[in-house]
């Protein structure tokens, strides 16, 4: 059996005993044999980790550098300050701490971060006509400023990283042919691209962007007419009273591109928005009373939060695995969505395994989510509609988004009423305890939701001042369940273990929505539904990584810029899996959300590689999977993961 890493420290006399009594409020009780310093936690790895590229010290090689930890965060470490409040730091500390600067990186998001796109590091590209084999010659000409010539594109070409490739292999045909950083599991004697004619069959990813409603989009050729009827009467103060009415306006659809029914020889989905051309049938011309909507009944069941940037679709796949019932895409703002925005339509993509889908809009004025809620309704398939009433970050609240909905009522009331008007799915809201510290909104806007026409609200136990500085209010959630009533109410926060979450069961909440937890240890869903504390090992842990960039090769490609776009998704996700402590290492049980991991050294290394902080341990690990880093790679997390206090 290997020699596990802390039996290797006491072997080499750094073992000393740093008992559990020597650990500050805050952090997370580990048995004392795995305790180490952070000097000795580095030089372990370094240690272990010499049979890495030799590259890695070699001139140009920003990542070596602790990119992972602002100076604010490495102050507080190193001197030992638990981040707990009303403790005093130390002098020197508590000095450096009073410089602005320093105590306004210390939180947040790293908004100065170098921000690279994976097309850099494909320079020399080949023209897509060429790579998708078209028999038609290349529309720009001699003006294409790709390449031609697929032979000087082999010279320039990075070394393959693997001899399988995932997307041939799964779907019987790579798309990316020559230009796979895989190709040599599927190219010919003569360069050309093999196909599995028995395996062949579609990816199975729903709610594309069709290029023609894109291209209408962007012309501003769309009309909305259910919209724009929706918002006349809201403009003429006709607002929806608590009972749905029995009698909904019928919009007359035959003179409506909108309402024309889809014919069997258009190819885009159902109720496009687009001309088409078929039999007119009753769906076409009559709108569903509120009372007849489908009904969204999720009640215990695990909700797997919308989670910007790491809650992709090929970690929603991750989470299905283990036992998530909903899913919901990250985050789109609704104009990026009417202005047929690529990468905001790729947010709403849903593969076959979410039974359950949702998305998720932010948007501040009630013409533009109206809108966009129509365009969903008729352009994608989905469970459920959420709004974002929670996002507190500036950007989205100072144009009066997210969590400012909820000090402007009157927008917010229009928001909603005209987006339940418009849609045939069930609409919910995600909101906050309120705005400000200690003062709670929600318990007064559930009822006026409830009247609104919302099927569900998800209620995060913080405010928007409040961010992670403090534990979720499930004593306020709990008093918020009976304001709601007889609405669903779920609630979110601070749910990192099976007796978390059946504690938050008990506050009479219809369901939880688990996020950051979902993040730390995405078998948290598995650990809820059987209702135990699962000792994962880092190797199985590895599989799981290795799933990710599986699923995401699928999803964003298997050239150079998938295989970049799916690292830097790798590496924001392992920014938030090193907080995780193994369960055979702690104390006492369970970890709880809020206590940061201090120094420790795992049983093996790869369990010890998983719990640095850095960000060059991160990267040595997607090599571990990807391959190595292009030239000059640099990767600095979104989050700062500061969420200790």
């Amino acid at each position: 059996m290997a020699q596990s890493a802390a039996e290797a420290l006491e072997e080499s006399g750094g073992g000393e005993d740093l008992g559990a009594g020597a650990l500050e409020p805050g952090v997370a009780p580990i048995k004392p044999r795995y305790l180490t310093t952070k000097e000795k936690f580095h030089e372990f790895l370094e240690a272990r980790g010499q049979e890495k590229p030799s590259r890695e010290t070699g001139e140009g090689n920003h990542y070596v550098r602790d990119l992972a930890e602002p100076e604010a965060k490495r102050i507080r470490m190193e001197d030992g300050q638990p981040g707990q409040p009303g403790e005093s730091p130390t002098e020197e500390a508590a000095e450096r701490l009073e410089q602005p600067q320093a105590q306004k990186r210390a939180r947040g998001q790293n908004k100065g971060r170098p921000h690279i796109k994976p097309t850099h590091y494909d320079k020399n590209r080949l023209c897509p006509s060429l790579v998708q084999e078209s028999a038609a010659k290349c529309f720009f000409g001699d003006r294409c400023r790709f390449l031609h010539d697929v032979s000087c594109y082999l010279e320039t070409k990075p070394a393959d990283l693997g001899p399988r490739c995932v997307l041939f292999e799964t779907y019987g045909r790579c798309p990316y042919g020559v230009t796979c950083r895989f190709a040599g599991a599927h190219l010919g004697p003569k360069g050309q691209n093999l196909v599995q004619e028995e395996v062949v069959q579609a990816p199975p990813v729903r709610n594309s962007l069709d290029k023609a409603l894109q291209q209408q989009l962007r012309k501003r050729k769309i009309h909305f007419e259910r919209a724009e009827q929706a918002l006349h009467q809201l403009g003429k103060g006709h607002l929806p009273g608590p009972t749905p009415s029995a009698t909904v306006p019928v919009v007359p659809g035959v003179e409506s591109a909108q309402q024309a029914p889809l014919g069997p020889c258009t190819g885009t989905p159902p109720s496009s928005p687009m001309q088409t051309c078929g039999p007119l049938t009753d769906e076409d011309i009559v709108r569903l009373r509120s009372c007849e909507k489908r009904r969204l009944d999720i009640t215990g069941k695990l909700y797997l939060a919308p989670l910007t940037t790491c809650g992709n679709l090929p970690f929603r796949r991750i989470c299905k695995r283990f036992g998530a019932d909903v899913t919901c895409g990250e985050m789109a703002v609704c104009t990026n969505l009417l202005q047929g925005q690529t990468s905001e339509w790729a947010l709403l993509k849903r593969h076959q395994c979410e039974d359950i889908f949702g998305v998720q809009l932010e948007g501040a004025f009630p013409d533009t989510m109206t809108k966009c809620a129509e365009l969903l309704n008729r352009t994608i398939e989905v469970d459920f509609v959420d709004i974002n009433v929670g996002c507190p970050i500036d950007l989205v609240y100072k144009k009066g988004g997210g969590c400012a909905l909820m000090n402007r009522s009157a927008k917010f009331q229009q928001i909603v009423c005209g987006m339940n008007q418009v849609l045939d799915v069930p609409l919910t809201v995600k909101i906050r305890t309120g705005v400000q510290d200690r003062v709670n909104l929600a318990h007064r806007l559930l009822p006026k939701l409830r009247d609104w026409g919302a099927a569900l609200v998800t209620l995060h136990g913080r405010s928007r001042e409040q961010r992670y500085t403090k534990l979720a209010d499930w004593q306020y959630i709990k008093q918020c369940v009976t304001a709601a009533s007889p609405m669903p109410l779920f609630g979110n926060g601070d749910i990192l273990s099976y007796e978390d979450a059946n504690c938050a069961m008990q506050t009479g909440v219809a369901g939880i929505m688990i996020a950051r937890g979902a993040l730390l240890k995405p078998w948290l869903f598995t650990e809820i539904k059987e209702q135990r504390h699962w000792d994962i090992s880092s190797s199985e842990r590895l599989d799981i990584l290795r799933d990710f960039t599986n699923y995401g090769l699928e999803h964003w490609g298997s050239d150079t810029q998938g295989v970049e776009k799916t690292r830097r998704f790798l590496l924001e996700w392992l920014s938030f899996l090193c907080r995780y402590v193994p369960v055979g290492l702690l104390e006492r049980l369970p970890q709880r959300i809020n206590e940061r991991p201090p120094y420790y050294l795992g049983r093996d290394y790869l369990e010890t590689l998983m719990a640095s902080q850095k960000a060059a341990d991160w990267i040595h690990i997607s090599e571990m999977l990807l391959g190595p880093v292009p030239p000059n790679f640099v990767f600095v997390p979104k989050h700062k993961a500061n969420a200790y206090k």
